[in-house]
């Protein structure tokens, strides 16, 4: 566990609960008075920034409080409401789409979807180029049995425009009971329309890890995630691997969101020798490096032939895991480009109702390449493509199993 047992959340940002991988908690500080006048609160930390000029911001709060008339609004905004919604403001001023601030109701369904409420769409959204995109579907759930594809970018969710929204207020609109209905719809590479999708929430089932052989002596690791049973999954995985005397080797990390840092930093530790880093939480010049290292099982030779397949699915915590292995030499990656999630949030409490989720840190790879916005370019580059006649064709697990065969 890292220190002040902080939660470091190495995935994007789930729709309904459907999986967030959390790490500890970090139990910040609250506010003595919740129900403090509106500039005592506001006016209470005397360490802000003397340069601060606050004077338009009660200059506002008096022109609203004397002129706005309620015309739109169920009811009247009370002076905490204001404090809230200026501090939603002020985390959104820092233009990061994972720095949000929760008020009380936002809080809750935050703290429900961290305790595991699995019932939604099932995918993993997140901000690229600035547009709300899909990161991956969840394998048989709603969203992936409907035919929605990583990278697509969702423009409109019920209607709703999704240029103004946080990752955060979009996964609000998306989320719902089981049985009930959403629409969402997205523009996709290489095709001209939007193209619209009803989807019927219901109770997420996560897959985990499954495996399959191949001709040739070709062992294949399916990775949907990086739970906390996965470690434990994936060690018997190889042990089925090593017990089949293969030693061809492709773990499938495509449209694989993340998950706990542990699992990833675990199961590099098979492929590598002790103390070797396999990623870097940089904190900025303010706070050293932190580095985490292989705990060296290390169980392979250099017999070992092994292939990593990746795409735009493939985020957070699938990029660091398969970032290491490939820049050590230990495994060769072939797909598409991944996503670039590299960067750490923690959340942290405010009042016994409200919670700041705040970047606190990014990945860096073990050449120190930061992965968030380019994500990690394949060895051989592979793009999919679908076969109509044959739905269940994979020709980039294809493309991997023949670049195994043609090895001694």
């Amino acid at each position: 566990m890292n220190k002040n047992t902080q939660l470091k959340i190495v995935v994007g940002s789930v729709v309904a609960g459907a999986m967030v991988f959390l790490v500890g908690f970090y139990a910040g500080g609250n506010f003595e008075a919740q129900n403090a006048s509106a500039q005592t609160v506001l006016n209470k930390d005397s360490t802000a920034s003397s340069t601060a000029d606050f004077a338009p911001f009660w200059q506002a709060w008096k022109i609203l409080n004397d002129k706005f008339v309620q015309t739109h609004a169920k009811q009247t905004a009370t002076d905490q409401d204001k404090v809230w919604g200026a501090i939603q403001g002020l985390a959104a001023s820092y233009g990061d789409p994972y720095t949000v601030f929760f008020p009380p109701e936002e809080s809750k369904s935050f703290s429900e979807e961290i305790q595991g409420n699995f019932e939604g769409v099932g995918m993993e959204v997140g901000v690229k180029d600035g547009i709300l995109t899909v990161i991956s579907p969840i394998k048989d759930n709603p969203a992936y049995k409907a035919g929605i594809k990583s990278g697509d970018q969702i423009i409109k969710i019920n209607g709703t425009t999704t240029a103004a929204l946080s990752v955060d207020e979009a996964i609000k609109l998306i989320r719902g009971p089981k049985g009930t209905t959403v629409k969402i719809t997205v523009v996709r590479k290489g095709v001209k329309d939007p193209i619209e999708f009803t989807l019927i929430r219901q109770t997420i089932d996560i897959p985990t890890l499954d495996t399959e052989a191949k001709p040739g002596g070709i062992f294949v690791i399916h990775l949907y995630n990086f739970s906390q049973n996965s470690s434990n999954l994936f060690r018997g995985a190889l042990r089925d691997f090593v017990s089949s005397g293969d030693h061809k080797l492709v773990l499938d990390l495509r449209d694989n969101p993340g998950g706990y840092l542990e699992a990833a930093v675990d199961m590099a530790s098979w492929f590598l020798p002790t103390g070797k880093t396999i990623v870097t939480e940089d904190f900025g010049s303010s706070t050293p490096q932190q580095a985490y290292k292989s705990h060296g099982y290390n169980i392979f030779n250099k017999n070992l032939d092994f292939e990593i397949l990746v795409n735009g699915g493939s985020a957070s915590a699938s990029e660091i895991l398969s970032g290491a292995l490939q820049q050590y030499g230990i495994a060769k990656l072939i797909g598409e480009q991944t996503f670039g999630k590299g960067s750490v949030q923690e959340l942290i409490p405010l009042t016994p109702d409200t919670s700041l989720k705040v970047t606190v840190a990014r990945w860096l790879t073990p050449n120190g390449t930061w992965i968030s916005e380019k994500g990690l370019t394949p060895d051989l580059v592979v793009p999919f493509v679908a076969d109509k006649n044959d739905p269940k064709k994979d020709n980039q697990l294809d493309r991997a199993v023949s670049e195994l065969v043609k090895l001694p």
